[in-house]
C-alpha cells in the first residue's frame, strides 16, 4: 500500500509523500523527537499494513451511495437527521468550532505555504490605505486553519495509479482536483447533530499529552460518561487539548507530536456511520503506531470509508459550554466554501447550545 497526499496551495497541486513537514519547520530546526507511545503495539489493539490492506476491503463504502456519488459519509445526514439536530437547540448559545490562520512565525504555522495579509489600496505617496479593502492568501492546509478535507485529498496507489474514494482516478492539474472528490462537489453546507468527546475532561488533565492514542475502549467509556451513543449522521468531535497546550506552553510540533485517534478505531467510525471526523490537531495520533504509514486515519477514512475529515478544529469554546451544561451532544452547522477544484475548504463551523 503507498500512501500519498495532495495539498492544494494558491492555485498550485503539489504531490508529496504522506508526512511532509514545512520549510519554515526545518529552518527553525525544531529537534524534538516523539515516541511510538508503547500501548500501541499491545497485541490487542496493534495495527498493521496487512490489517489495513485487510480493512481497505472490509471497510469500503465505494460504490453505496451509487457510482456518482461526490459526498461519501455526508450522505448519512439526511433531511431528518437535520430535522432532529434542530431539537437540540434549548438557549440559544453559540461558539466557534473553527480557528482561523494569522501571521505568527512558528512552527505550526504557514505549513506549505506563507500567511500574507495586506491593504489593497494604498496611497503610493504616504503608503498609508486609501480605502478600506485588503486581501489575504494562505494555504488551506495551514497547521493554525481549521479545515475540512475533500476526499480528493488523500490516494491510494492501485496498478501505478491514485485512486481516491469510490474507486475514481485522482485526476490533479495546477488547477486542483478537476475529477471527482473535490471540495466544491461535496454539498453547500450541513446541519446536523454534533458530539463532543473530551478526553482530557474524561481523564482530570489540562490536555492529553503529545503522542497519547485514543482508542475504541476511550470513545465508549466517554459515551457512558456522556450518556450518548454516537450514531449515523453525526459529527464527532475529539478533543485532545491542543489549542490549551498551546496557550499554556507555546507552539510545537503538533504534526509529528499529537494526541489523536488510534488506527485501531477504524472498524468502529465505520460501524457508527460517522458523517465527519474532527479533531483539534491531525486526527491521527503522531506517531501512528503502525509501521510503515504515519497516517493511516486519515487514509483509511478518506479513501476508503468516504469519511471526510477536519483539522485543527477548535474545541476549546465548545468544550467550555458543554462541561458547564453536562452536556455534549448539541446542533452543528457549517457551509462550504467553494474553492474551485479544491482540496479543502476553511471549516467555520457553529455549535448551538
Amino acid at each position: 500500500m503507498k500512501l500519498f497526499l495532495s495539498v492544494f496551495v494558491a492555485g498550485a497541486l503539489v504531490l508529496s509523500p504522506a508526512g511532509l513537514t514545512s520549510a519554515r519547520a526545518s529552518a527553525q530546526g525544531l529537534q524534538e523527537t516523539f515516541e511510538v507511545h508503547p500501548s500501541t503495539q499491545d497485541p490487542a489493539v496493534k495495527v498493521t499494513l496487512e490489517t489495513l490492506e485487510r480493512w481497505e476491503t472490509e471497510l469500503s463504502n465505494w460504490g453505496k451511495w451509487g457510482p456518482k456519488d461526490q459526498r461519501g459519509a455526508l450522505n448519512y445526514i439526511t433531511p431528518e437527521k437535520t430535522i432532529q439536530a434542530t431539537r437540540l437547540v434549548e438557549d440559544g448559545v453559540t461558539v466557534t468550532l473553527g480557528h482561523f490562520v494569522n501571521e505568527d512565525k512558528a512552527i505550526d504555522s504557514g505549513n506549505f505555504w506563507p500567511t500574507n495579509h495586506q491593504m489593497t489600496s494604498l496611497d503610493p505617496n504616504t503608503g498609508l490605505p486609501r480605502a478600506a479593502l485588503d486581501a489575504m492568501s494562505f494555504s488551506l492546509h495551514d497547521g493554525q486553519l481549521s479545515h475540512m478535507d475533500a476526499l480528493c485529498h488523500y490516494a491510494t496507489q492501485r496498478d501505478g495509479k491514485a485512486i481516491i474514494f469510490n474507486g475514481y482516478p485522482q485526476d490533479m492539474t495546477a488547477n486542483g482536483c478537476i475529477g471527482d472528490l473535490a471540495i466544491d462537489d461535496m454539498g453547500p453546507g450541513y446541519v446536523t447533530r454534533g458530539i463532543l468527546v473530551d478526553m482530557p475532561l474524561l481523564r482530570g488533565v489540562d490536555w492529553l499529552e503529545p503522542s497519547t492514542p485514543i482508542y475504541v475502549s476511550d470513545l465508549e467509556e466517554w459515551e457512558a460518561f456522556a450518556g450518548i451513543t454516537v450514531s449515523p449522521g453525526d459529527v464527532l468531535f475529539i478533543r485532545g487539548g491542543r489549542w490549551a497546550r498551546r496557550e499554556a506552553l507555546g507552539p510545537w510540533n503538533y504534526a509529528r507530536g499529537g494526541a489523536g485517534l488510534h488506527a485501531s478505531v477504524l472498524p468502529w467510525l465505520k460501524e457508527r456511520g460517522v458523517s465527519l471526523l474532527v479533531g483539534d490537531a491531525v486526527n491521527d495520533v503522531q506517531p501512528s503506531g503502525v509501521a510503515g504509514i504515519n497516517r493511516p486515519i486519515h487514509t483509511m477514512t478518506q479513501v476508503f470509508i468516504g469519511l471526510p475529515l477536519v483539522d485543527n478544529g477548535y474545541l476549546e469554546d465548545v468544550a467550555r459550554e458543554a462541561a458547564s451544561r453536562e452536556r455534549w451532544e448539541f446542533m452543528v452547522s457549517w457551509q462550504i466554501t467553494k474553492v474551485p477544484n479544491g482540496t479543502a475548504s476553511p471549516f467555520n463551523a457553529i455549535a448551538t447550545f
